[in-house]
């Protein structure tokens, strides 16, 4: 039998902090938090795009579009408290991936949920196949 769980147990938590104490942070706060490549990678600074991103965000947040996502060539930006919740579709080299932010993808990157590699399905001799591979050998 499995005991009951307090509710305050199930809640989300970042390093301690709840999704509420941490949209109510400041950045450099925040930033201490994280594991230090991200936190060496902000702590530098915001690329161009980045920062066009985080406005995007922030626009988007002001005036949301119902269903809309926002889409992005920005693989490398580490995921912040104010994109929970929000649509994003990230570009894998070939077509825009949507997800939603959840509060577990606090700290990651973008682009490690749009893969860019793609399952191999081979085809089966004769479909699907390249010409050499049309005819089978016979067996006996």
């Amino acid at each position: 039998m499995v005991p009951d769980i307090p509710p305050e147990w199930r809640k989300f938590k970042y390093r301690g902090k709840t999704i509420d104490e941490l949209m109510a942070m400041p950045m450099d706060e925040f930033i201490k938090m994280l594991p230090s490549r991200k936190r060496r990678s902000l702590k530098r600074g915001f690329t161009e795009q980045q920062r066009n991103l985080l406005e995007k965000i922030r626009t988007y947040r002001r005036d949301p579009k119902q269903g809309k996502s926002i889409r992005t060539h920005v693989r490398d930006m580490v995921i912040l408290p104010e994109m929970v919740g929000l649509k994003f579709a990230v570009h894998n080299g070939k077509e825009f991936v949507e997800f939603v932010v959840s509060p577990e993808m606090i700290g990651h990157y973008l682009g490690e949920f749009s893969s860019p590699i793609k399952k191999v399905e081979h085809g089966e001799p004769g479909l699907k196949a390249t010409r050499s591979s049309l005819f089978l050998a016979m067996k006996g």
